[in-house]
Order: C-alpha cells, then structure tokens, then sequence
C-alpha cells in the first residue's frame, strides 16, 4: 500500500468519475464485503457487465467505513446511460441486493443511487 498502486494505461484519452459510498460500521460485514470483492470470489457476471456498458477499469478502495470508487471510461461515455443499461444486466440486480446488507444505502436501491459521484476540487 505504502508503495501506490500501478495505474493501468490505455491507448485512448480517458475520463475518470469518482463516487463513495459508506458500508455499515460491523467490521465483520466490512471483512465479508471485501471477501466478496477479491478476484476469486467475484461473480463473474458483475465484472462482465461493468465492461460490457463501456467501462475501462474500476478500482475500490476503503478506509473505515468508507468506500471510494474510481471509475474510467472513453470520452463518449454517457454515465447515465451505461448505468440504466448495467441495472437489467444478468444478476447486477441480484448482485445489488446481495450488497445492500453491507451498505448503509436504503432498500433496492440500484449501483447508481448507492454510490455518490464526488466533485474534483484538485487537480496538479
């Protein structure tokens, strides 16, 4: 951690969306999330579908309770759209309320109303 992470590159101008999201405070649900989100416990229609609406990489990352998410894309990418698409993809419903025990989100909320987009306020 301490040494960063390697950011991956990409032969195409890119855009970047950040969100956040805050997990229940029971560091036993929080060590359960993140079971859920290492590579050989994923389900594998979640990863699939968040390329399949035109998502390049997506990175999570917690501190506590709180969760941030980076997010990028081409420069045709319409956030909106992607996200109405990706909500009736194969088990991202189920995926959803399979989650929402670990967030504090409220009841059937879909991946674009639990996660909050973030305003830059930095850039060097």
């Amino acid at each position: 951690m301490e040494e960063g992470y390697i950011a991956k590159q990409f032969t195409q101008p890119i855009k970047r969306y950040c969100q956040t999201l805050e997990l229940k405070n029971d560091p036993g649900l929080i060590e359960e999330y993140k079971f859920w989100h290492r590579k050989e416990n994923r389900w594998p229609e979640i990863p699939q579908g968040i390329q399949e609406v035109g998502i390049l990489d997506m990175e999570i990352y917690i501190h506590g309770t709180v969760l941030f998410m980076i997010v990028e894309t081409p420069l045709d990418f319409n956030w909106d759209d992607a996200f109405e698409k990706l909500a009736k993809l194969n088990r991202q419903a189920e995926w959803e309320a399979f989650v929402a025990k670990f967030q504090l989100t409220k009841p059937g909320a879909t991946s674009s109303e639990k996660w909050t987009l973030m305003e830059r306020i930095f850039s060097l």
